[in-house]
């Protein structure tokens, strides 16, 4: 592994060296070890840390790269405790803003042309700043309200020296321990940067925006700001000023106010819709992008992060996540197996144990217990523990669907999202019919099946020439035919043997009914011939069988 000596490769290592031992030696590492998300706790969570506000100062410090790690932890409830979550919440939305100057640089530079002259109204105050950028309110010269989401000055440069010094460090854990063989750090790390990546090329988000809007049309109580193309570029985005509240923030008059279960269903329907069916999602819906507009209505920000599904992933998923939600251990089992990659290390008689034993504790769980999203995220963990390699996207659909649990328990506190799969599913499985047999499928199947019969007749006449032609020659290749061979040859002569032995019992009994001057004991002589015969050939027949049976038992143990 080559390291680089470089001035910042070298303050970087100290520092993730250092955030490594603080907190791999705190209780941090044993908190994490002992946890259990499929079951509850019984020791009360307290609700506040001084060293996980620690981890989030420490995070914060280290910059925008690490922000963002720490914002992707705040959403694992399967990694990490409770309180820890928490503290790693702030970095979502209360990151250190950076100033006004370079906002009004960046803008003018990205756009061409003066702020004043671009926007009626820009708000010196940010709305929220995040990892990568900040968010101002505006407005357009012909009255629309707009907000500007500006990335951080020179974010893109530091991104990508962090990630050297980090794909050198899990290359090493890669090559050097147990625990980076089992969870492939480097492919993790490479998946991470992808993602990243994609959020700071904002033109991407607006897309965004408008692909999960199209995806969304039948979801009249969700939306999705719309995008101003014109006053948009890489680093900078422009989209409409959608007004409402954190549904973290909603005080419990507000939820009086609202139809919280219906809202939650609408939410998860919409989620499942954008996995299952339409192939592209919004991958980080935590809290702090969910709002609740004026009327009532859910709003989704921030879509730089989206997952993907092919068709083929939908169809296998869309099964996994009803196996879990009944508990079908064993249907589920067949389906990572069927979607994973394994590796040498692989215990499969362990994975079935284990999973088996999970899932299946899924249907003795109370509804308030119950998360699908987390049991997503388990199947990941333990089929790395035993060497087994899932999909990314079934580790971001679980995110994703973790997330929405917590969303859907904040608007109704009783919302059951494994119901709410089982009840839509019927109506997700017609949409993807009806997708399935759209005229661009239809016709991509009528033109095979037009190669089909097109190259039928030619190859017909081919066979049919090598039969009349005494030319056509079928070839099966059978191990140990001789044997096969042999074998059929004993259970033919058994059969006919038997068949032989029936007549002359059948054949016995007809003549019992003919007198004639010889007999034996009594009866038709013919027929008890025919009778002892039968008899003879039967004893013969089970002695032989017996006698055979027993020795091909012998020599097997040979």
């Amino acid at each position: 592994m080559k390291i680089s000596l470089s001035p910042h490769h070298l303050k970087r290592y100290k520092d993730i060296l250092y955030l490594f031992l603080k907190y791999s030696s705190s209780d941090l590492a044993a908190e994490v070890a002992e946890s259990d998300f499929w079951g509850e706790e019984d020791t009360p969570i307290p609700t506040e840390n001084p060293q996980a506000l620690e981890l989030a100062d420490d995070l914060e410090r280290m910059g925008p790269t690490f922000v963002k790690i720490g914002q992707i932890l705040s959403s694992r409830a399967d990694l990490l405790p409770e309180v820890y979550l928490k503290a790693l919440s702030r970095l979502q939305d209360k990151v250190k803003p950076f100033s006004f100057a370079e906002v009004e640089h960046i803008v003018e530079s990205e756009l061409g042309v003066r702020l004043s002259k671009a926007f009626a109204h820009f708000n010196n105050e940010p709305m929220a700043a995040a990892s990568l950028g900040q968010v101002h309110e505006a407005s357009l010269r012909d009255g629309r309200q707009v907000v500007v989401k500006v990335q951080r000055p020179g974010i893109r440069k530091q991104i990508a020296e962090d990630f050297e010094v980090l794909e050198e460090m899990a290359l090493f854990f890669d090559n050097h321990t147990q625990l980076g063989r089992r969870y492939r750090f480097s492919k993790l790390l490479e998946e991470f940067k992808g993602t990243l990546l994609h959020e700071l090329d904002y033109l991407r988000e607006a897309s965004n925006l408008e692909k999960v809007g199209e995806t969304l049309k039948d979801s009249p109580n969700i939306r999705v700001p719309k995008p101003v193309h014109d006053y948009t570029t890489h680093s900078i985005l422009t989209m409409e000023l959608i007004h409402g509240t954190k549904i973290t923030k909603l005080s419990p008059l507000a939820r009086l106010d609202m139809n919280g279960e219906a809202l939650a269903d609408e939410l998860f329907r919409a989620y499942l819709k954008q996995v299952l069916v339409d192939g592209l999602f919004h991958a980080d819906p935590h809290p702090g992008n969910i709002f609740l507009t004026n009327d009532n209505k859910i709003a989704l920000l921030d879509l730089g992060m989206v997952g993907r599904t092919t068709p083929g992933q939908q169809d296998q998923l869309l099964k996994l996540l009803l196996a879990i939600s009944e508990g079908e251990a064993e249907k589920a089992l067949e389906i990572i197996l069927a979607i994973s990659e394994t590796s040498d290390e692989f215990n499969e008689t362990e994975f079935r144990r284990k999973m088996s034993h999970q899932i299946s504790e899924q249907q003795n769980t109370t509804v308030a217990e119950m998360d699908i999203g987390k049991s997503l995220l388990k199947v990941g963990k333990l089929s790395a523990d035993t060497g087994l390699f899932v999909p990314p996207e079934l580790t971001m659909i679980g995110k994703t669907l973790l997330q929405l649990d917590q969303i859907g328990r904040i608007l109704a506190p009783s919302f059951n999202p494994n119901a709410s799969v089982r009840r839509n599913v019927s109506e997700l499985l017609s949409q993807k019919m009806w997708k399935d047999a759209s005229p661009a499928r239809i016709l991509g199947s009528v033109l095979q099946v037009k190669d089909f019969v097109t190259g039928l007749p030619p190859r017909l006449n081919k066979i049919l020439d090598a039969v009349a032609n005494a030319e056509l020659e079928v070839k099966v290749k059978t191990p140990d035919a001789e044997k096969v061979m042999s074998g059929f040859q004993k259970l033919a002569n058994r059969i006919t043997t038997g068949l032989i032995l029936a007549s002359l019992i059948i054949g016995a009994s007809l003549l019992m009914q003919v007198n004639t001057a010889f007999q034996i004991f009594g009866y038709p002589g013919i027929a008890m011939i025919c009778f002892l015969a039968a008899a003879t050939g039967g004893f013969w027949l089970v002695i032989s069988i017996v006698v055979k049976d027993y020795r091909d038992k012998q020599k097997s143990r040979h």
